[in-house]
């Protein structure tokens, strides 16, 4: 996997909006090197209706991932870490829309219990890896401990800088178990982020994503930017490096992250027999039981 590169003359300025140097410009390149048409102008909306086309051909693209894990036994992590708002579950259900859900699992961990704060810190995401022919899509993970937990105080100082030093080593273990090892950093400016919160605060659907601990992450908006520089200058290393995913705008956002996904993995799409329907069963005298003995729903619409 290539190394993620950053211009040094400018990572002052790109700091305080909590932007990373990347190659935006191959994320926006589809998988094996083709394009479905020309590029949108980034700087305005991006139109709807190409959205959805290009985000129907990379899902249909996902799907032949899929296959493709599945008929060769791979086992595939993804994580997502970013700003709170920054549109990572987003990008995730999109991801996992199309996806068979016996193969492709979204883990989302809640606070640990007091049992699993007794154990290894990296106990209870060991149990989630994937085993043959799954895709398993982290909507945060073991990376709360350089984050939230660090700026939090939910964690010692001893035990920050344990992870620091072991969580390279971790998942170079994972490289070398064969497991294919993808992490994303969502990356949004602050005025962008105080503005999906407060649409957050104006949704009752979306009422549920504003927690107190987001409320607070804006208060420290500085000391979490000063975590996520430490994180990667301990973590962001050659056998699974950080991809920064330019999050201003949330389309772009998936599909960009969606694009450089499928490009990430090998793969090609399996061979499928062709499926022709077989003939219903006769009833051979079956009479079906009374409409009325049944309980249906109301009839709403």
């Amino acid at each position: 996997m290539p190394k993620l590169k950053h211009d040094k003359k400018v990572s002052r300025k790109m700091d305080e909006s909590d932007k990373c140097g990347g190659d935006r410009a191959k994320a926006q390149t589809a998988p094996c090197g083709k394009t479905s048409g020309e590029s949108p102008d980034r700087r305005s909306p991006l139109d709807d209706r190409f959205y959805e086309r290009e985000l129907r051909r990379l899902q249909v693209e996902l799907v032949k991932l899929q296959e493709w894990v599945k008929q060769h036994g791979q086992k595939v992590i993804v994580l997502f870490e970013g700003r709170d708002a920054a549109g990572k579950g987003g990008a995730i259900r999109r991801i996992a829309e199309r996806l068979n859900p016996r193969f492709c699992r979204i883990v989302a961990l809640g606070t640990p219990t007091e049992r699993e704060k007794s154990q290894w810190y990296f106990q209870r995401y060991v149990s989630q890896l994937p085993a043959a022919g799954e895709i398993v899509l982290f909507d945060r993970s073991w990376y709360n401990r350089a984050g939230v937990e660090r700026v939090m105080g939910f964690c010692t100082e001893a035990e920050y800088q344990e992870f620091l030093r072991s969580c390279p080593e971790f998942e170079r273990m994972l490289v070398r178990a064969g497991i294919v090892l993808i992490k994303y950093w969502f990356s949004i400016n602050d005025d962008e982020q105080e503005r999906r919160f407060r649409a957050r605060i104006d949704d009752p659907t979306k009422h549920w994503k504003l927690s107190p601990m987001d409320l607070k992450s804006r208060e420290k908006w500085v000391e979490y930017s000063r975590a996520k520089d430490d994180m990667f200058a301990h973590t962001d290393i050659k056998q699974a490096p950080w991809y920064v995913v330019d999050a201003d705008d949330k389309k772009r956002a998936r599909l960009n992250c969606i694009a450089h996904l499928l490009s990430m993995i090998p793969y090609q799409e399996v061979p499928r027999e062709e499926v022709s329907l077989p003939p219903r069963q006769s009833d051979k005298g079956y009479v079906r039981p009374p409409l009325a003995d049944q309980t249906f729903i109301p009839a709403a619409y």
